[in-house]
């Protein structure tokens, strides 16, 4: 019996997909629930499970767009388990890698690494003993492909010693998935249709660097989560969006329309790239709810199980380009929303306290917004109340005997 295996709906307002890789081929072997394919949406790139175990016949190829609904593949579920199938189930949760693992050149320790290649490149890597580590992967999410072991068997130079340059002067010509094209457009659209500028301002990181020292570790043992600096940025946002409505508002013809909540994007990085998923009602949240909020989110986007439900709405976002050692920026605005924060790295420079200089650890903050909804004046008294209540930070929120432990929840 032949099962019609179709394009299941990712989303609201989502009619098609593009197939961005098939991790099956044609005539295999597959089992229920296991990942046979990744499609690419206008929002999203999402994992298709086979609905059934069976022999698998391929209807689309890789790159082809099928509208949802339509039928991508036939799995015969009359066909018998193979002798020989390895189950590939277990091989879908990527290893997560931290920063203190150091990979071991032997190829003994390159057996135990968990490889993100394509099927093929895969045989090829342990049959040649490659250390993936080594080889530049060219493939959609980062994968290795055939062609990157067969790049890096022809190089003739040792990866490890090299600077990445294969010392070739071929070109490659790869197309763009659905959803890099769709933030292509989206970002040509807000440059063109906003009249967007960018304010800036510096913060004086001491007293919440003092503040999360002090109480990180009982914070830590009361909430079961870190306490990270992104929380104090979000509920600092939530109290300037309640003084100025119009950052926290949007265009929708010749209305303006405001919110009277706070769904703060918070752009994370994912091994698919930069995702915003948001925290909503940020404004009722504390901070310990906040930090796992934000932890929540960031390992789904981390594992690629982020739904695009997570994503869609927002009326405010933050960006921390401070992680990857940006300085200064100009963020631009996540449409249809009207303002966006920017965070940037932290540095120690001479600064003047009360007539005296000091070195303290400072961050330039940026505010890019649309000029169209937002005044200049409005847009400056946000970053600046951002500021004052992130170099003072008990009092984001009022009232309290010790507003220090109000603030934390403790």
């Amino acid at each position: 019996m032949s099962l019609e295996m179709k394009v299941p709906s990712p989303g609201e307002s989502i009619t098609e997909v593009e197939i961005a890789e098939w991790l099956v081929a044609d005539g295999d072997y597959v089992e229920k629930d296991q990942t046979i394919a990744e499609v690419d949406s206008d929002k999203a790139t999402l994992e298709l499970p086979a609905e059934e175990a069976g022999i698998i016949t391929l209807k689309a190829e890789e790159g082809d767009v099928v509208a949802v609904g339509n039928v991508i593949c036939l799995i015969d579920t009359s066909a018998e388990k193979p002798a020989d199938f390895k189950s590939k189930t277990t091989e879908s949760e990527p290893e997560v890698v931290t920063e203190e693992a150091v990979p071991n050149p032997t190829p003994a320790k390159v057996a135990k690494v968990d490889v993100k290649a394509t099927p093929i490149a895969k045989e090829m890597i342990s049959a040649n003993g490659i250390n993936p580590s080594k080889v530049a992967a060219s493939g959609s999410n980062g994968k290795i492909t055939k062609g990157d072991i067969e790049a890096y068997l022809t190089a003739g130079v040792d990866a490890s010693s090299s600077t990445g340059w294969g010392g070739t002067r071929d070109q490659e010509k790869k197309k763009m998935s659905m959803m890099r094209r769709n933030i292509a457009k989206r970002l040509v659209a807000v440059k063109n249709e906003t009249a967007m500028l960018t304010t800036f301002n510096e913060l004086d990181m001491k007293p919440i660097m003092d503040l999360r020292k002090k109480y990180k570790e009982s914070f830590r043992e009361s909430h079961g989560v870190n306490l990270g600096f992104m929380s104090f940025f979000t509920k600092a946002v939530t109290e300037a969006l309640k003084l100025y409505p119009s950052v926290n508002g949007m265009i929708d013809g010749d209305y303006m329309i405001t919110h009277d909540f706070a769904d703060i994007g918070i752009a994370v990085s994912s091994p698919k790239g930069l995702m915003v998923p948001v925290v909503r009602n940020a404004e009722q949240m504390s901070l310990a709810e906040i930090e796992a909020e934000i932890k929540r989110l960031a390992i789904k986007a981390r594992d690629g199980k982020m739904d695009i439900a997570d994503m869609q709405g927002g009326t405010f976002t933050i960006t921390n380009g401070g992680v990857f050692g940006s300085m200064m920026s100009t963020p631009i605005i996540n449409p249809p929303q009207s303002a966006i924060l920017g965070m940037h790295n932290i540095i120690e420079r001479p600064v003047a306290i009360n007539g005296k200089v000091e070195i303290r650890p400072m961050m330039y903050l940026a505010l890019s917004y649309d000029h169209r909804i937002i005044d200049g004046k409005e847009s400056v008294g946000f970053l600046k109340t951002v500021k004052e209540m992130l170099e003072n930070p008990s009092s984001i929120i009022f009232g309290g005997k010790d507003p220090e432990q109000v603030l934390l929840n403790l």
